[in-house]
């Protein structure tokens, strides 16, 4: 499987902001290698204005960061996954932490999103991942089961893996500049591997697996070489496209 390397922008950038830098990210990047992709998670407002600046640019694609699990009707302020493919969208992000913690969407309601998105076309990161007091506590492995088994749920039994990917993000370890070790990101990820398993006996050994928090260039090459590690899911560091393109290229 090829490793997908993958930019949330959050809520940065405007317009010409993303433009410029997208557009610098194609240059520093190239032709990608062949065992590796990149998607860039943009702000919607932005996702039109990167779409034409990444017209010609191949093994970079884009995504929306959210998306509703309907596409229209009286639903104030969302958005949809045909809004996103409008816009040249052939991704989305669900479950972020930012998503579960500060917006109060719930496990069940993100299974709903990530089964509509893919239904309606677009490749899907569904994000999980542990509080600090839920690892200190011991629930590691409830809580990633309980994330999983529900935004699971919705999906087809026979999904191709490379529709569907998990970003394993500790909340702790994101923009904290705290990053969990070797040995914790291959516990949480073989534990993430075995749920996959269990919900796609066929297809789940072919998804893929990224690991996001905190991710740098310093420590990119490290993380994707950790067995189950799939790929990465870059926060602060994906803001500047020579930083962002020296962790799609690390290893």
């Amino acid at each position: 499987m090829k490793l997908l390397m993958a930019a949330n922008w959050k809520m940065y950038k405007t317009r010409q902001e993303a433009a410029a830098a997208i557009k610098e990210l194609a240059t520093f990047l190239g032709t990608l290698p062949s065992d590796r992709e990149s998607v860039v998670f943009a702000p919607f407002t932005a996702l039109a204005a990167c779409s034409q600046a990444l017209e010609g640019a191949k093994g970079i694609f884009l995504g929306g960061q959210n998306c509703y699990e309907q596409n229209e009707g009286a639903f104030t302020g969302e958005i949809s996954p045909a809004m996103l493919k409008d816009c040249g969208c052939t991704y989305v992000l669900t479950g972020h932490s930012e998503r579960r913690s500060i917006l109060g969407e719930s496990d069940v309601f993100i299974g709903r999103k990530t089964a509509f998105a893919l239904e309606s076309g677009l490749n899907t990161v569904l994000c999980v991942g542990e509080s600090l007091e839920e690892r200190d506590n011991g629930k590691l492995e409830a809580v990633l089961a309980r994330q999983l088994t529900a935004g699971l749920q919705g999906v087809a039994d026979d999904i191709v893996p490379e529709r569907i990917s998990i970003a394993y993000e500790p909340v702790w370890a994101i923009g904290t500049g705290r990053v969990a070790g070797p040995q914790e990101i291959l516990d949480s990820h073989a534990i993430v591997r075995e749920q996959l398993k269990k919900r796609f006996p066929r297809q789940g050994e072919a998804m893929r697996i990224l690991y996001g928090g905190s991710v740098k260039p310093e420590n990119a090459g490290e993380i994707i070489r950790l067995r189950n590690v799939n790929g990465v899911l870059v926060g602060g560091a994906s803001l500047k496209a020579e930083s962002f393109s020296r962790i799609v290229l690390a290893g």
